[in-house]
């Protein structure tokens, strides 16, 4: 079987974003076959502004072009996973506790969906806090998950 095109990429780019001081958070790819958007999202412990995401574009660009996963033309998107940023590994789901995550898995007690709390991760299993009852979701069972991002419009800002 063959490794889907993110997956590719994704294990070209890790170890150059760690020797870089980025963290990939995850990478996607969407359109047409012969011309694909690559997505990367990145972060960091400072954040990224417009100069990291220029900087994280020219080797990230520099190892596709070097290594050639895509045999034709593409376009590179490289941004912050943003407010509602993807759960991809079990240590995302353990640095996030305390936040709210959407998760969809498969069928778990009758469900296939879960907007909760994570309030622990115990040997692979995600502990979501669902108004005041408790559910184990088995990291396996995930499919997609993210933080349910969370914007209050009426805080006043600095300058307020």
């Amino acid at each position: 079987m063959q490794v889907p095109l993110h997956e590719r990429i994704e294990s070209l780019l890790a170890p150059v974003a760690a020797r870089e001081g980025y963290e990939l958070v995850a990478v996607e790819t969407a359109g047409a076959t012969k011309a694909p958007l690559v997505r990367v999202l990145l972060d960091r412990e400072s954040g990224l502004d417009i100069d990291a995401i220029v900087a994280a574009n020219g080797w990230i660009s520099e190892v596709l072009d070097a290594e050639d996963p895509i045999p034709s033309g593409y376009t590179l998107e490289v941004s912050t996973p943003g407010i509602d940023r993807p759960l991809r590994k079990i240590e995302d789901f353990e640095r996030f506790i305390g936040s709210t995550a959407v998760m969809k898995t498969r069928t778990i007690e009758g469900r296939t969906r879960f907007t909760g709390i994570i309030s622990a991760v115990e040997d692979e299993v995600i502990v979501l806090d669902i108004d005041g009852q408790t559910f184990r979701v088995p990291f396996g069972s995930v499919v997609k998950a993210n933080i349910k991002g969370d914007v209050d419009f009426n805080q006043k800002g600095a300058d307020d």
